[in-house]
């Protein structure tokens, strides 16, 4: 009996984040209440109470499911060392990324509701010095294999790894807000894998 209450609240958990992202994507951050979020997933506002505090925790929630299986690929990807070398492992994490966009609808809705459905004002300001901290760190990362690529002695001798980092991680973020924009798809989206490939291959040392 206890097992069979923790799953329907595990579902109607689940429900609730599906229906807040649904709604962020339809309505904006802003415009939406816990009522839409409540009508959307099919429960009361009781319910929705019961699970999630404020609109913030739901966004943070939604947010989660998707940046935590990155960060994770991240790490697995980047800082692990294996046959392969420093700067193909980042360019395997950056198409990586652009695929799971590709593969995954629930992704690129996630980051388009990131990217140009919220506004990260008042009680959101504090989702956006996180997310300059998520920036940071994934800065920094990169740094760590651009020394490791260094040392491996496939960087041009002039190259700074802490500038390459830092270029890699603006290019990227350009080009990710770019790809969510492009909805049509004719303009970034068919390319991405390919721009990624070419900016790897200028640091490359020939």
């Amino acid at each position: 009996m206890v097992r069979k209450t923790k799953e329907n609240a595990e579902r109607t958990c689940q429900r609730l984040i599906e229906a807040a992202r649904e709604v962020f994507l339809m309505r904006g951050v802003g415009r939406t209440t816990m009522e839409h979020i409540a009508i959307q997933a099919g429960v009361t506002r009781g319910a929705i109470y019961w699970h999630f505090s404020n609109k913030i925790d739901l966004f943070q929630a939604m947010r989660e499911q998707v940046f935590l299986p990155l960060i994770d690929r991240m790490d697995d990807t980047l800082l692990i060392e294996g046959s392969e070398d420093a700067l193909t492992c980042i360019e395997n994490f950056l198409s990586g990324t652009i695929q799971v966009l590709i593969d995954s609808i629930e992704t690129r809705q996630v980051y388009e509701i990131m990217m140009i459905k919220c506004e990260y004002v008042d009680e959101f300001a504090t989702i956006l010095q996180q997310v300059l901290s998520n920036c940071s760190r994934i800065a920094e990362k990169l740094q760590l294999v651009y020394e490791r690529a260094k040392l491996q002695e496939q960087l041009h001798a002039s190259h700074d790894a802490t500038q390459l980092a830092m270029d890699t991680h603006l290019f990227f973020i350009g080009l990710l807000h770019m790809w969510v924009k492009d909805t049509r798809g004719d303009q970034f989206r068919w390319q991405a894998i390919e721009l990624v490939k070419a900016h790897m291959s200028l640091r490359r040392r020939a």
